[in-house]
């Protein structure tokens, strides 16, 4: 019965990897989608390209600097490391080495997951960036930054000690990838032709299908992401996790709808898009510890702020084009504080936790990024020329057009 147990919860924990891995496919196709046609194929390059650079970076140093084997509970370090690459533990392919699944599954789950942080950052600074630039910031963000973060938590280090929750990463891959994106587009400016004087201009999308697949696509993956996030089988935590998750990504959708109605009179799709994805963000750090009516108000409080994140951000003249730093910063941030206010775990204490938890988390990662960035700017250059940005990066990048046979618009 106990190897029986072991084979369920690892075979769940692999199908859980594979949705955390189509989220990708969703990332490239929403990205793609709210962007221009001349940027498309540089946008789906560095969706492609990302997932290759995260595991290959986590695999070499990641995974040691997020498992270091502090003691969990007792534990108040910020740093550790096992050493370069990943080994074999002793009896890691079989129930000695876990319960619930082998360490190969568990590598492989975590190493989703900081791909996906890095992934953030792609639609932040996408149609303007040099490509170079972010393969290279991707590889050290993901070998560093994230992982060392990540340890703070999850691999048991001092935000796990004193309190900090955060079941999925609201915070830990969520808005620590948004506050690396606000950074790079802090140093990297708007696009051309978005602000000029008083004066705002929509820079809209070339293909609202694309858009809309993108974000069912990551709906579907949030299933393994939050679901596999029980690390176990369990059918009842498991259950109960996707149902909150639903719920909230489904209140998320219908109050940025009603919300961006009641301002502008007309139902906009990308930012109905955008807010059911505000709701699964804003779920993902407690996703275990709501019921069916907390979710809800999470979910309908995080597709409200999305759209006046996306208000507030425009008005600062910080150019995001797919909307990424309100729904992964902003709902981020509020997904982590919404443990301290609602479910199993509210209260003051663990409101004070998750303030410290996020704040920490938040300035390591912003502070890293426009480190890196800065550096980046100052020696290869992070942006293309006005020049090179109205002709588009797929032509002076790739050398190729997404769509060779139609004008682009």
């Amino acid at each position: 019965m106990q190897k029986s147990g072991f084979v369920i919860n690892n075979l769940w924990m692999m199908i859980a990897t594979s949705l955390v891995f189509i989220m990708h496919l969703g990332f490239a196709t929403l990205e793609s989608g709210l962007s221009r046609a001349k940027n498309t194929t540089n946008i789906l390059f560095k969706n492609v390209i990302i997932p290759c650079i995260g595991l290959l970076s986590f695999a070499l140093v990641g995974y040691s600097l997020m498992y270091p084997g502090f003691q969990k509970g007792v534990s108040y370090d910020f740093i550790g490391f096992k050493g370069f690459g990943i080994f074999l533990p002793e009896g890691g392919e079989g129930i000695d080495y876990s319960s619930r699944y082998t360490f190969w599954t568990e590598f492989l789950f975590q190493g989703m997951f900081a791909a996906t942080c890095a992934t953030i950052v792609s639609g932040v600074v996408a149609e303007r960036i040099k490509l170079i630039s972010f393969i290279i910031f991707s590889a050290l963000f993901v070998s560093f930054a994230y992982p060392i973060i990540g340890s703070w938590k999850w691999g048991y280090g001092w935000l796990n000690t004193m309190g900090f929750y955060d079941f999925a990463g609201s915070t830990l891959v969520h808005s620590v990838g948004g506050w690396a994106g606000l950074a790079a587009v802090l140093l990297l400016g708007p696009r051309f032709g978005k602000y000029e004087g008083n004066n705002i201009y929509p820079i809209p999308g070339h293909n609202m299908t694309s858009a809309v697949i993108g974000t069912f696509l990551l709906w579907l993956g949030w299933f393994g992401f939050n679901g596999g996030s029980v690390l176990s089988a369990d059918p009842g935590e498991v259950s109960r996790v996707l149902v909150m998750t639903c719920l909230s990504a489904c209140a998320g959708g219908i109050a940025s709808s009603i919300t961006i109605y009641s301002i502008s009179k007309s139902f906009d799709l990308s930012m109905t898009l955008n807010g059911i994805l505000a709701g699964l963000v804003g779920i993902t750090a407690g996703a275990d510890q709501m019921g069916v009516l907390d979710s809800i108000i999470i979910g309908t409080v995080a597709g409200m702020i999305v759209v006046f994140s996306v208000m507030v951000f425009d008005r600062l003249r910080i150019d995001d084009p797919v909307g990424a730093l309100s729904v992964h910063l902003s709902c981020g941030l509020w997904g982590t504080l919404a443990v301290g206010l609602f479910g199993n775990k509210a209260g003051v204490d663990q409101l004070f936790a998750q303030l410290i938890g996020m704040c920490a988390a938040g300035f390591a990662s912003f502070v890293f990024s426009f480190i890196v960035f800065l550096i980046l700017k100052y020696t290869i250059g992070i942006r293309i020329t006005i020049e090179e940005e109205v002709e588009g990066l797929d032509a002076l990048e790739h050398g190729m057009e997404a769509y060779p046979n139609f004008l682009p618009k």
